[in-house]
């Protein structure tokens, strides 16, 4: 075998195990679902029937935060209802309707800025954060004005392949996990409770 096709092998061989290790992949999140845990906590709350208002990026936020997110290794995940603000909202809604408890008649209206989402599959520690200002408004008035969110680490592994789903999944778990945090909000709850 020649230098030259010796060279061209190994390069070949390189690029083929940086393809393996970084598994570049274009992956959409799946329909929102309602999660057991949250619909416990919602008829646990004796919270009254809301609808869903407006859920958008908060100001001053770059635009790309709500439809891109980075720190996947070359690889991206896409929100199934277009924005990232939209999945955050869809994904109350179903939690919502599950109890029992979604009424777009209802002059109780929950509302929500995305204020921070990302996710990193860094080898060693990836990490992600999910953050969210909500208000709730009755009849028009606000009720409650709070900023929440949820933040997630795990063991992440060098292999790209394994690392990028595991950090897909761990990033679309904080969306469970920011509204369970807003329905443990004792002001939350107290903004919605019946009567």
């Amino acid at each position: 075998m020649t230098q030259s096709l010796l060279r061209t092998t190994r390069l070949a061989l390189a690029l083929s195990a940086v393809a393996v290790l970084t598994a570049c992949v274009s992956a959409k999140m799946p329909p929102p679902s309602a999660s057991p845990t949250n619909v416990a906590k919602l008829q646990a709350a004796s919270a009254a029937p809301s609808q869903l208002g407006s859920f958008k990026l908060a100001a001053g936020k770059p635009a790309d935060m709500d439809t891109t997110l980075g720190g996947l290794r070359g690889s991206s995940v896409s929100p199934s209802a277009g924005t990232f603000s939209a999945q955050l909202r869809d994904e109350l809604g179903a939690e919502l309707k599950a109890a029992g408890l979604l009424d777009p008649a209802s002059t109780i209206v929950i509302e929500g800025e995305l204020t921070d989402s990302k996710v990193d599959a860094a080898i060693g520690t990836g990490t992600g954060r999910l953050a969210a200002r909500f208000v709730v408004k009755r009849a028009g008035q606000k009720v409650f004005d709070k900023e929440l969110a949820a933040e997630s680490s795990w063991e992440s592994s060098f292999v790209g392949a394994t690392a990028i789903p595991l950090a897909i999944n761990q990033y679309g778990a904080l969306y469970k996990a920011l509204i369970g945090k807003l329905l443990d909000d004792a002001d939350f709850r107290a903004a919605v409770k019946k009567g």
